[in-house]
């Protein structure tokens, strides 16, 4: 059973920073690839980010690239999600997940909401 928790969201100014924690295990960290994502009120849920777990290897997508960061804490149980120069365009609900058994999800690839493991969410509002 894979179990992810977000936490970090809140309300922030246009052009500052929030940092998102997604909690999971050392074991799921090690087998299993973490996406971030996040889903804005009337559009498609978007990925935003993501670490591998067979090499670490961090990935940033689309509007995020050049302003969101993916890493993991020393004990490999926590993936982070720190964001700069936020817009109000930011502004959604974001979430961590993965599949829902080892190499069901990898970097890059599609990761089904309905099918997927997800935490609950943690809402991002930028706004002066």
């Amino acid at each position: 059973q894979v179990q992810l928790v977000e936490s970090g969201g809140g309300l922030v100014q246009p052009g500052g920073s929030l940092r998102l924690t997604c909690a999971a295990s050392r074991s799921t960290l090690a087998h299993y690839d973490i996406g971030w994502f996040r889903q804005a009120p009337g559009k498609e849920r978007e990925r935003i980010g993501c670490i591998s777990s067979s090499d670490g290897n961090t990935y940033t997508y689309d509007d995020g690239k050049g302003r969101f960061t993916v890493s993991t804490n020393n004990a490999k149980d926590t993936v982070y999600l720190q964001m700069h120069s936020l817009k109000p365009q930011d502004t959604a609900v974001y979430y961590c997940g993965t599949g829902r058994a080892p190499g069901h999800f990898r970097c890059g690839g599609l990761l089904s909401a309905r099918f997927g493991s997800w935490g609950q969410g943690t809402q991002v509002t930028v706004s002066s």
